[in-house]
């Protein structure tokens, strides 16, 4: 028995899943060929993460606290009666609300972050991780400009002063050494 020339498009139908197929298989195997550039990428996203939760609790957290503690007391203590202490009050005021602030958006931020470290799916509020990097920017620039300036100014007047804050910001960080040994 011959075939005939033309065929019906009932008789090509097999064919034509198999076709169907292919097209399907080689768009995931585009998508799979596109992996390792995504792998980079969510590697460094992890990284950032990690490290960024380690960098915060020891270094910025710590920061705050050297300012509050040991910097602002210092300041103001050295500071001149009347305008230049009500200046200085406000400046340190003003610098632990923006600290407060600032730990309060990295708390809002923590749980997603130890979830992109650890590789896993996290609903990061991006609006708050910008908020947090602009209000730290800003917050450092204001430091930078206005309050270490006159800090400079107000203990550099007494040597015994800007002595002291050192001892005890060094005091702080040293490593303790315990008795016993």
């Amino acid at each position: 028995m011959s075939t005939p020339a033309h065929s019906t498009h009932g008789e090509h139908a097999p064919l034509t899943t198999f076709t169907e197929c292919h097209v399907g298989i080689l768009r995931r195997l585009k998508s799979l060929d596109a992996l390792p550039a995504l792998l980079e990428p969510a590697a460094q996203a992890r990284q950032i993460a990690a490290d960024s939760l380690a960098f915060f609790r020891e270094a910025i957290f710590e920061h705050h606290l050297d300012e509050e503690r040991d910097l602002f007391p210092a300041v103001l203590a050295s500071a001149q009666a009347g305008a230049e202490r009500e200046r200085v009050q406000a400046m340190t005021e003003r610098l632990t609300c923006e600290h407060r602030a600032i730990e309060t958006l990295w708390k809002s931020l923590e749980k997603g972050l130890k979830r992109v470290g650890k590789g896993q799916d996290a609903d990061l509020d991006v609006d708050d991780l910008h908020q947090l990097v602009s209000a730290y920017a800003a917050h450092a620039a204001f430091e930078e400009k206005d309050f270490l300036p006159l800090s400079e100014t107000i203990l550099s007047r007494n040597s015994n002063h800007m002595a002291a804050l050192g001892l005890s910001l060094h005091m702080r960080h040293v490593r303790q050494i315990p008795a016993h040994i």
